[in-house]
C-alpha cells in the first residue's frame, strides 16, 4: 500500500503542475478569493457543478472567465431573468424558409464553463431545462439529443440579500450542485490591491492558457484513484448520517432544527471533493482535514432547516460545525 501511494504521489506531482501554473495566472487578475478559486478547481476535477453565493461586485464573473481562459475552454455567461425561456438556454429548432426544413440552433449551454448568473431569477421551467444538462450532460432539442462537451461545468450565482423577483431553486436542482460556496468580501489589504490593479493606467492583465481540456480529463482519472482510508469513508458517512439522525451521534438537540438531512449524493460528493483537494495539494491520499474543510461547502445546501431553527436564527453552517466538533476524527 505504501509503495502504491508513493507511486501515486509521484504521478500527481507530475500531473498537477498545471494547478500551480493556473493559480499563478489567476492571481494576476483575481486578488484574494483563493479558496473560491480552489473550490472551482475542485469542481473541475470532480466533474461537479458549483453554486456561488455572494453580493454583486465580488469578481465571480471574472473568476469564471479567467479559469476558462486558463484551460482554453469555451465560456458562456447566461443572465437569468424572469422572461428567460428554455429555448434561450439550450437552443431551438429554426425553420429554413428555402428548404422548409427545421435546423437546430444550439444555445449558450453548449460550452465548457457556463456561468448561470442569478440563477434564481428564472421560473421552474427554465431551471428544469438546465437540470437535464447538469445531471445528464446532454440536452434535448425537438426529437434530437446532443451530448455536451467535456469538461462541462455550471457555475451558478445567486444574491443572498435580494429576494424580490426571485424563484426558490427546487431541492432536486440544488442537490445537483457539488458545492455551494460563499463568496465573501476581501480584507482591507486585498481591496487596496484590487483598487490599485483596476485603476492603474494601461490594459488590465490577461491570463494565458496553461492547460487543455484533455489535461483536465486526465487529471480527473488520477484524482479519482487517490487513496482514502476506510475509516475516513466511515467518517464521511457519520457526518452525513448526523444530518438525518442526529440522536444517534449524541446530537439530540439538533433533531428539532433539521427538517431534512443530506442525501446520499452528499456522501459521494464529499469523498470525491476530498480526493480532488488532495490532488490540488499534491497528495495521493485523503486526510481528515480535507474532509472537514469541504464539509460546509458540500452540505450547507443539502440540509433543510425547520421553522424552529429559523426562529432561533440557526444556520446550516453552525449545525455542520457542531457536527464536525462532536463526531470523533479517526
Amino acid at each position: 500500500m505504501d509503495q502504491s501511494i508513493r507511486e501515486l504521489n509521484e504521478r500527481i506531482q507530475k500531473e498537477s503542475v498545471f494547478v500551480r501554473e493556473m493559480r499563478n495566472e489567476l492571481r494576476r487578475v483575481v486578488v484574494g478569493q483563493d479558496q473560491v478559486v480552489e473550490r472551482i478547481l475542485v469542481g473541475l476535477l470532480g466533474d461537479g457543478h458549483i453554486l456561488l453565493e455572494g453580493v454583486p461586485g465580488l469578481a465571480k464573473t471574472l473568476m469564471v472567465k479567467s479559469v476558462a481562459a486558463c484551460i482554453q475552454a469555451k465560456f458562456q455567461r447566461i443572465q437569468f431573468t424572469p422572461d428567460l425561456l428554455p429555448a434561450d438556454l439550450i437552443g431551438t429548432l429554426v425553420l429554413n424558409p428555402q428548404t422548409m426544413a427545421f435546423t437546430v440552433r444550439k444555445g449558450p449551454i453548449f460550452a465548457n464553463l457556463v456561468l448561470a448568473d442569478e440563477i434564481n431569477r428564472s421560473p421552474a421551467k427554465t431551471q428544469s431545462a438546465l437540470l437535464e444538462a447538469m445531471q445528464e450532460r446532454q440536452v434535448t432539442i425537438g426529437e434530437e439529443t446532443f451530448r455536451l462537451d467535456d469538461p462541462f461545468l455550471v457555475l451558478a450565482t445567486q444574491n443572498p440579500i435580494e429576494q424580490e423577483g426571485t424563484y426558490p431553486l427546487p431541492e432536486a436542482q440544488v442537490d445537483r450542485f457539488m458545492l455551494k460556496v460563499q463568496v465573501t468580501y476581501p480584507d482591507r489589504a486585498e481591496e487596496r490591491r484590487i483598487v490599485d490593479l483596476m485603476t492603474a493606467a494601461g490594459s488590465t492583465p490577461q491570463v494565458r492558457a496553461v492547460v487543455t481540456p484533455r489535461d483536465i480529463i486526465a487529471a480527473r482519472h488520477t484524482a479519482a484513484s487517490i487513496y482514502i482510508d476506510e475509516k475516513l469513508v466511515e467518517y464521511v458517512l457519520s457526518i452525513v448520517g448526523a444530518t438525518r439522525r442526529p440522536g444517534e451521534f449524541h446530537l439530540s438537540d439538533l433533531a428539532p432544527l433539521i427538517r431534512y438531512g443530506a442525501s446520499p449524493r452528499a456522501s459521494i460528493h464529499l469523498v470525491s471533493a476530498a480526493k480532488c483537494l488532495a490532488f490540488l495539494n499534491g497528495r495521493g491520499y485523503v486526510t481528515p482535514d480535507d474532509i472537514k474543510s469541504l464539509a460546509c461547502d458540500v452540505l450547507r445546501h443539502r440540509i433543510i432547516l425547520s421553522y424552529e431553527a429559523e426562529a432561533q436564527e440557526m444556520t446550516t453552517d453552525r449545525i455542520i460545525r457542531r457536527i464536525l466538533d462532536t463526531i470523533e476524527v479517526p
